[in-house]
Formats: structure tokens, sequence, C-alpha cells
């Protein structure tokens, strides 16, 4: 098998995080309220249409305030938790990952295309701080879903207790 040629990327976020948390804290996210404002120089009211007809929305965003410096790629223990498993940096969802990227799943609340700033979506449940840059919003459809059973170690149901 030939190896594979790493080539960067240059991504260009589709729009910032307004309100909601201005503080990097790892847990109660459930109740944050946030809104996704859209560069209004690339996109206009059309590009958030139909959005609300979904109640959920998947935000890809990038974990701007992580310096290059801390970034993960090997394996460590979960919040330096020593009574967590070592593990792998891709079998958790840390912010200190290779690309510094994030992804949530968040309740819509509303869907402000006339916004004076810019198209905006508003949502519940975003676990990224005000400033941060979005990189793409995926409408969450149900058969995107995990098919099958699913599981997951008990150090990761312990660590997101409370994180929503």
């Amino acid at each position: 098998m030939d190896p594979v040629e790493v080539v960067p990327l240059e991504l260009v976020p589709v729009g910032t995080v307004v309100g909601g948390r201005s503080e990097v804290v790892d847990d109660d996210w459930g109740r944050e309220v946030a809104v996704i404002r859209l560069d209004r120089e690339r996109f206009g009211p059309e590009a958030l249409y139909g959005l609300e007809d979904f109640s959920h929305v998947e935000v890809v965003f990038h974990f701007d305030r992580v310096p290059e410096d801390r970034i993960e790629t090997g394996a460590r223990r979960p919040r330096g938790n020593p009574d967590w498993p070592l593990v792998g940096i891709f079998a958790q969802r840390g912010k200190n990952r290779p690309n510094r990227l994030g992804l949530s799943r968040c309740r819509v609340l509303k869907v402000d295309v006339r916004a004076a700033d810019g198209p905006e979506l508003h949502v519940e449940g975003l676990d990224a701080v005000a400033g941060t840059p979005v990189l793409d919003l995926k409408p969450y459809m149900t058969e995107f879903g995990p098919r099958g059973e699913h599981r997951q170690p008990e150090w990761a149901t312990e660590l997101m207790r409370d994180y929503y």
C-alpha cells in the first residue's frame, strides 16, 4: 500500500458564535444559548432557509483558543483524571485535537434570516464560546444517527454525566 500524501487544507469560517458562554469551562453546556451569525458577505438569508424545520443542527467549529503547543497527538488521561485510563486522542473528544475541530449537536431554537448583522441561527447546547469560528452547519437527520447497538466505556459515561 502506497503512503498517503498529506495535503494541507485551508478552511474559511462560515460564521461566528455570538453570545453564550465566554469562558472555556468543561461542563453544564446543556442550558447554554448562543447565536451563530453567518458571514453576511458570503451568505444571504437563503443559506438558512428550511433549517427551522429541523429540531437539531450539527455545528462544526474550530477550537481557536487552544495554542498549537497544547495539541495532543498521542495518548492522555481525559481531563487529566488519574482514575481514567490512558487513551489515544482519537478515542476521546478533547479540544486539544490535532486539527482543533469541534462537533456539537444542538437544539435549533430560532432561525433569523433578517438579522441586521447577517443571518443568524439561535441554538441551545453548543459547547463553543463566544467568538469561536464556525466552519459548517448540517441539519441533524435521524438516519445519520448510529445504526445498531452502540457502546462506550464507563469513564466516558462518567465524564459526560455533567457535560450537558
